[in-house]
């Protein structure tokens, strides 16, 4: 029996091969860093360059589910504007429910839930993206969560998803600091995404959130001057190793 047709079959090993599939289908996809500082919370995705006669302002990575939280994804795109417009519908839902805006835990759960429903129903398949959801609730501590096609969630301080995500994942590891302050943050996650981003700043885009749930997204000018300032700080750093040999 082939076990990769069927949504619904387990393999002999207990695998889900379809969900496996949209795990690796998040894997080919450009990559989204989050971290989160004492202050603020940052998004950071790799853009792929767009045709020269396209409008880039069309090809979006980080998207608003509500005033106070954002989403960044990895995977495929159709399958990521499915599920924003359902936590969209959800948000102003709640909003209308409830007379309060949704918990940044509440949202990632429900966006959570949908995405393992699609993992055990018959004619349908798992989302093929995982997400980087941030965001303030009423306490005004920043929040980062992520998403998978399975269905789990968890909260971060900060991490990486879609191509290479191990790699830049582990340099977040290395030089991640608790309380780090607004600069370090934003630094932060542009140095990791050059990491695997050759070109430079063109194809990094960067929205940074602050406690007055405000989304401020960096101009392509604003993210040049930090790739400016990373670059002098390896040189420097390049040349005390040199002369300390």
């Amino acid at each position: 029996m082939s076990y990769d047709r069927a949504l619904t079959v387990f393999s002999p090993d207990g695998h889900l091969f379809q969900v496996e599939y949209a795990v690796e289908a998040v894997r080919k996809g450009t990559c989204a860093v989050g971290v989160r500082g004492a202050n603020i919370v940052v998004l950071g995705v790799e853009k792929k360059t767009t045709l020269k006669l396209q409008d880039p302002r069309t090809v979006r990575k980080i998207a608003l589910l509500d005033d106070h939280v954002c989403m960044a994804f990895a995977g495929l795109n159709a399958d990521a504007r499915v599920l924003i417009n359902k936590a969209r519908i959800e948000c102003q839902s709640h909003r209308l429910t409830v007379e309060d805006p949704v918990s940044i835990e509440y949202i990632t759960r429900y966006i959570a839930g949908v995405q393992q429903k699609y993992t055990q129903s018959g004619g349908v398949r798992p989302f093929g993206i995982s997400t980087l959801i941030i965001g303030f609730d009423s306490d005004k501590v920043p929040k980062l969560y992520q998403t998978d096609p399975s269905g789990i969630y968890s909260a971060w301080k900060a991490n990486a998803i879609g191509r290479s995500s191990k790699t830049v994942r582990e340099f977040l590891e290395k030089n991640y600091k608790e309380n780090m302050s607004d600069d370090d943050s934003i630094k932060l996650a542009i140095r990791s995404l050059l990491e695997i981003v050759q070109t430079g700043s063109k194809n990094i885009e960067v929205s940074v959130m602050g406690p007055d749930s405000i989304l401020r997204n960096l101009t392509p000018e604003e993210v040049e001057a930090v790739v400016t300032v990373i670059e002098a700080e390896n040189a420097a750093e390049a040349a005390a190793r040199q002369s300390s040999k």
